[in-house]
């Protein structure tokens, strides 16, 4: 896979490679979605109690592993916008850790501007894609997806000692290693499914182009809307709508989003405010 991936942008046989990529991982998909909600399971934190553990979690990779902000008091990480998110995490069933976490800003009024339009609204150029273009109760941002260090480690990458993340690879079956790759993919797939289900239809997110390229490899296609400017390095402002993203998702991860829909919508509706309007039933027009 990594010399495909080095194929990938080259001219004449850049579109076949990619092609190939996309077969590649969307057959280990289907192998991978059989397995997935074994090991793993997606919830949104719609609990005061599960709320706290994102927070903690986010602290543990923002704070504590990549250092991007500084130690809070508490060990937790929190802004301005958490309490207009939806929170979603993955939990590791075995252990009962959480290993990953992302989340789903909401906006309800131009008072209420999403931290793409706040900080970042010099990096959209396509004026036409602008949050601001579109009734704010449809609109959202996809932020602080977070994946702690020994989910993010796969028994193939060679880091040595405690200091690297790596963790004790016996603690893990062989089939939950395949899986652990996946939980950044099954973020971004939870947090398509959290703007459907709540009717927030336009997704906005600030990441790395290469990301931005991965996920294009599974059919999740953002549309870059500028040039990457300096926001917690090199980052590109891109946009997607619930259309776009139902129509390009490859085939196999069309199982693998099944499974997360089927976690995250059949859960208890935890402490019932349910303030973000979510609608626990319908699907995201997807044949499975």
């Amino acid at each position: 896979m990594r010399r495909l991936k080095s194929l990938a942008d080259k001219p004449i046989i850049g579109g076949v490679v990619k092609k190939a990529m996309a077969g590649l991982a969307s057959n280990d998909a289907k192998t991978i979605s059989a397995h997935f909600s074994k090991y793993l399971r997606p919830q949104i934190a719609n609990t005061e109690a599960l709320r706290h553990e994102v927070y903690r979690l986010r602290h543990q990779v923002y704070c504590e592993e990549l250092h991007f902000e500084d130690i809070k008091d508490g060990y937790e990480e929190f802004d301005e916008f958490d309490q207009r998110s939806i929170h979603c995490f993955i939990r590791h069933l075995s252990s009962d850790a959480l290993a990953g976490t992302v989340r789903l800003i909401t906006s309800a009024s131009a008072n209420e501007p999403l931290p793409i339009e706040k900080f970042c609204s010099h990096a959209i150029e396509e004026g036409d894609f602008a949050p601001w273009q579109f009734p704010r109760e449809s609109i959202c941002e996809i932020s602080r997806l977070a994946v702690p260090e020994n989910f993010r480690k796969r028994a193939i990458d060679h880091f040595k000692g405690a200091a690297t993340g790596a963790f004790n690879e016996k603690a893990y079956s062989a089939t939950e290693l395949r899986c652990f790759p996946y939980i950044a993919v099954c973020l971004y797939m939870s947090a398509a499914a959290m703007g459907f289900h709540s009717n927030r239809f336009h997704g906005y997110v600030m990441m790395e182009p290469r990301l931005a390229r991965s996920l294009s490899f599974i059919g999740i296609n953002f549309k870059q809307l500028g040039k990457p400017i300096e926001y917690h390095g090199k980052r590109a402002a891109y946009y997607i709508n619930s259309d776009m993203f139902r129509t390009s998702i490859s085939a196999g991860f069309t199982k693998l989003l099944h499974s997360i829909e089927q976690d995250l919508f059949a859960q208890d509706r935890g402490d019932g405010d349910n303030r973000f309007g979510i609608n626990f039933g319908g699907k995201l027009g997807i044949s499975y």
